[in-house]
């Protein structure tokens, strides 16, 4: 339930310009995450956790670590003694909070509502800690437009949040506003409010792509496949642009030469991301090839994720499937 609210990281990754402070000698276990090698990363932050089962960080990079591949339960159990350790750190709330989103759609009705509420208060307390927090504010934003208002939603709070930040970042408060506008099935101010979000950002992908994935809602095709063509070749995008235009594609069921074609483009980037992880960019060529016809093809990308990725039960149930 509450989907996009509660899904991986696409649309708060696509949005987010996160302001929250940096390590000043970044934890290898963090290159690995951003790679996608998440085994890799997890035996490393293990291993450095039997050193010190007391550092907060290594704590909250293997909650992101069993987050990225969808092994939630672990997944909460570092989060929160993340929390434990550093209760004023904006970034762990919010990361514990997508955790319990990731189980909320993985639970029966009533015990999801329970975790929503962890869900909103989480959220809620990563904004308060930090009011720079963008992705907080963008995650939070996005919980009050699909929840239902007896589990703390509400579009008057999403626009709230768009208030908030309009003069330090208009491109994310024009975002919340277009969902918000969209959830009332205001079309047209939807479609306005993220157009206004690429002329604020400075026409940045990200942006293009909230448009691209807007019209594919609307069945909109052409005007969904222009906004995707003006994402991918923005000049100020990451290479996980490449990755969530092939999902978008492969989703509307669309230009599947193309969305293999980024896919791959992503997978050969060097500056690969925690929120694309390669493991899941295996799993989406997988899914595009056997769409395509080419089972021997996607076996090989079945195996390449679950080579980065082992316990990642997508990878492996669609691996299963194949070689029955």
């Amino acid at each position: 339930m509450f989907k996009k609210a509660f899904c991986t990281l696409l649309f708060a990754a696509l949005i987010a310009c996160s302001l929250s402070a940096t390590p000043q000698e970044p934890n290898p276990a963090q290159s690995l995450l951003s790679a996608g090698r998440v085994d890799d990363a997890i035996a490393l932050l293990q291993r450095q956790l039997a050193g010190n089962k007391d550092n907060a960080e290594d704590q909250n990079l293997l909650a992101r670590a069993y987050y990225a591949e969808e092994v939630t339960d672990k997944a909460i159990q570092a989060g929160e003694r993340a929390i434990e350790l550093a209760p004023q750190n904006s970034v762990y709330h919010l990361w514990i909070g997508r955790i319990y989103g990731q189980k909320a759609e993985r639970v029966m009705a009533l015990r999801a509502a329970g975790f929503a509420g962890k869900v909103r208060d989480q959220f809620e307390k990563a904004v308060q800690l930090d009011p720079n927090n963008m992705e907080a504010r963008a995650d939070l934003a996005e919980f009050y437009v699909e929840a239902p208002g007896f589990m703390g939603g509400g579009k008057d709070k999403a626009r709230a949040q768009a208030d908030a930040i309009a003069s330090k970042n208009p491109a994310v408060a024009h975002w919340i506003q277009a969902l918000a506008a969209n959830k009332d099935k205001n079309y047209a101010e939807a479609e306005k409010e993220y157009k206004a979000a690429i002329d604020a950002s400075g026409g940045r992908a990200e942006q293009w792509l909230n448009l691209a994935s807007f019209y594919q809602q609307r069945n909109r095709t052409p005007e969904m496949l222009d906004a995707l063509n003006k994402a991918v070749a923005a000049p100020r995008r990451s290479s996980a642009i490449f990755f969530d235009a092939a999902g978008l594609l492969f989703h509307a069921n669309q230009k599947l030469l193309l969305a293999a074609e980024l896919d791959n483009k992503y997978l050969a980037a060097k500056d690969k991301s925690e929120e694309a992880p390669a493991f899941k960019a295996h799993l989406l060529l997988g899914q595009i090839m056997e769409k395509q016809g080419d089972t021997a093809g996607a076996v090989k990308q079945y195996q390449a994720a679950l080579a980065l990725a082992r316990d990642f039960a997508p990878a492996r149930d669609a691996l299963k499937k194949l070689q029955k």
